[in-house]
Order: C-alpha cells, then sequence, then structure tokens
C-alpha cells in the first residue's frame, strides 16, 4: 500500500467536496476546482475525510493511487490557501513590468516580450525583479512560472535570466580562469 495513498485527506469546514464516480469538485474561499481520475482510483468521503484506495496492487495502479492523493490534497490547499511561486530576473536592464492584465518583460532581446497569464491565474510585478505568479491551481501555476522562466534560461557563467526565487544557479569558471 502506498504510505502517501493511504493518508486521509481531513476537509477544512469552509470546502465542500463532491466525488461522483472518477470526478472531484472542490469549492473553498478562493474558487472552485475540479479533476477526473482514473476510473480504477476509488475515491470516498468519510467523516469531513477523502479517503483513496485502488482495485489492485500492480505497478500502474499503485502509481495512481499515491498521485490522485497528492493531486486532491493540493486542491484543498489551492481553495483555502492558494499557490504562490516567485521568480527573479537577473541582468542589467533585464525587468518585469505590468501592463493592465499582461506583463511586458524586456529580457535582452530586440523587443519586448508580452505574457497574457491565463484564466485563474495573477502575476504580481512586485518590482521591477521580482514576479510572482498566484493562482489556486498548483499544477497552473507551476506551468505559467516555467513558461516565464523559459523567455530566458538562466546562464551558468554571469547567472543572467529568469530563475526561480529559490532556485541556486551552478556557477562555471569561464575561459580567463581555466588558463590559469
Amino acid at each position: 500500500m502506498s504510505r502517501i495513498g493511504k493518508k486521509p485527506i481531513p476537509v477544512p469546514a469552509n470546502v465542500t467536496v463532491t466525488i461522483s464516480g472518477a470526478t472531484v469538485r472542490i469549492k473553498g474561499p478562493k474558487g472552485e476546482l475540479h479533476q477526473t481520475f482514473h476510473p480504477d482510483t476509488l475515491i470516498e468521503m468519510k467523516d469531513k475525510e477523502i479517503h483513496i484506495s485502488r482495485k489492485s496492487n500492480v505497478g500502474f495502479h499503485r502509481a495512481l493511487h499515491g498521485t490522485a492523493r497528492a493531486v486532491i490534497a493540493n486542491m484543498i490547499t489551492g481553495v483555502t490557501q492558494g499557490f504562490e511561486r516567485k521568480l527573479e530576473i537577473v541582468g542589467v536592464g533585464y525587468k518585469a513590468e505590468a501592463k493592465g492584465k499582461m506583463v511586458q518583460f524586456n529580457l535582452g532581446f530586440s523587443h519586448p516580450l508580452l505574457f497574457q497569464p491565463p484564466t485563474g491565474v495573477e502575476i504580481v510585478v512586485s518590482s521591477p525583479t521580482t514576479v510572482s505568479v498566484k493562482g489556486i491551481d498548483k499544477q497552473l501555476i507551476g506551468q505559467v512560472a516555467q513558461k516565464i522562466r523559459s523567455f530566458k534560461l538562466p546562464e551558468p557563467y554571469k547567472g543572467k535570466g529568469v530563475k526561480y526565487a529559490d532556485e541556486r544557479i551552478r556557477r562555471k569558471a569561464g575561459k580567463a580562469a581555466a588558463k590559469k
């Protein structure tokens, strides 16, 4: 049995959970999320807790078991607290600025990049070099943050580019240091 999958998920008082077959719909103070899982994943609600089980002990079902539990737990966290991913922009002249709902990035290209976030995602530019991606769907937040990071990946020599705030870039010495 999966150690993660067999842990029940407590449901807070301000969250409503609707389970119909393999579809789980969770509604909370920040919004509503729904997800359809594999039909072999058995999801049931007992005493304000969600329990997940599987049909057999086959490797595929074991993988579904823990994944379904983690996704549902993230959905509950998202509709109660929300998620945030911070990005830092490093480089001379590299910056971001909000233009209404869109965000304009100047990352050393001959033109600025305009980015329109998908619905359910909010991008906050707290300073020209700090961007926060906020929302209730953890998977979508990570996907949008990775898309922004892919505009200019951090390079290993000077560290210029867009990086996650908690990311550590491994630096290389360069040509001049290699000669000595």
